[in-house]
């Protein structure tokens, strides 16, 4: 990302109520990564440039947040709406109906299985890492007053009240250290990083109070999913299984099927280690098998 290997071509699309900014590098069927959490397509760079080799690695701010405008004031999200503005996004770059992959993490995993549920028939692989479905926690009620008082932080005390509170309800205080081994340190970031982690910063106020609780109060369609149950893969983080925003999808897969699969890192391992991350995904999107594979 920080030399831009790999020439990126940046456009817009107009959908009902905002204009999306988009993001492309590469050749190859289509591989779509959407940002969860407070992530534009910034939060990518790093993971597009290893797989654009093999892939156009296609990334979009989501409505509303950093270069996709929305039309009027802010209101509350809901991951319909966003799953619709992804695929008008694949109709607009993939028009011959070829092969299509997307990649979503956090919230924008909910968006991916919204998707799946909807227009099957556009998507090969849909690969959702740890999407925090409140309704399908052990104590789902628990997720409902953490989400709650997140955002109660928020209001009363800010973005950085509000993180405090997240971290602290996430955090499981009998889990055992990581057992994978140290890490190499992380690569300072580019100019460029450091610019989109500004932008990912500003958009936590819209996450905070438009995003978190409507995104993951969303319940799936099981009947749906189960029909795509063989393009699923859920993706569960070698360092947060344990972790309750872990648990939904190892419980989604059980019930509608798909593979379960071990990626690096915890729930937000895409940034932690994006050059592994990158390579297990690509390991999981050609069909290789997977030391990690979990069902």
């Amino acid at each position: 990302m920080a030399d831009l290997a790999v020439p990126e071509r940046t456009g817009h699309l107009k959908v009902p109520e905002a204009t999306l900014y988009y993001e492309v590098r590469g050749e190859g069927p289509l591989l779509l990564m959407m940002p969860g959490g407070s992530g534009d397509a910034g939060l990518y760079g790093r993971m597009a440039e290893r797989l654009a080799d093999s892939w156009t690695v296609a990334a979009f701010d989501p409505r509303g947040y950093s270069r996709s405008v929305l039309d009027g004031a802010p209101g509350d999200q809901q991951a319909a709406v966003h799953s619709e503005d992804a695929h008008r996004l694949i109709e607009l770059l993939a028009p011959d109906g070829g092969p299509v992959s997307v990649f979503g993490s956090s919230s924008s995993a909910i968006v991916a299985l919204d998707l799946l549920a909807r227009h099957p028939e556009r998507l090969h692989q849909v690969v959702a890492h740890e999407p925090p479905l409140v309704e399908l926690m052990p104590d789902p009620e628990q997720g409902r007053k953490l989400f709650a008082a997140v955002r109660e932080s928020f209001r009363e005390g800010g973005v950085a009240a509000a993180m405090a509170t997240m971290t602290e309800g996430l955090t499981d205080p009998e889990a055992e250290p990581p057992a994978g081994g140290e890490r190499g340190a992380a690569p300072a970031p580019s100019a460029r990083e450091a610019e989109a982690f500004r932008r990912m910063r500003a958009n936590l106020p819209v996450f905070l109070e438009h995003v978190l609780c409507s995104f993951s109060g969303y319940v799936p369609d099981p009947a749906a999913l189960r029909r795509g149950a063989g393009q699923l893969v859920i993706g569960v983080g070698q360092d947060s299984r344990t972790l309750f925003t872990a648990l939904p999808g190892a419980r989604l897969a059980d019930e509608v099927g798909g593979r379960l699969v071990e990626f690096p890192g915890g729930h937000t391992g895409c940034t932690e280690d994006p050059d592994a991350f990158a390579e297990r995904l690509r390991a999981v999107l050609l069909d290789r098998t997977l030391q990690g594979a979990l069902g």
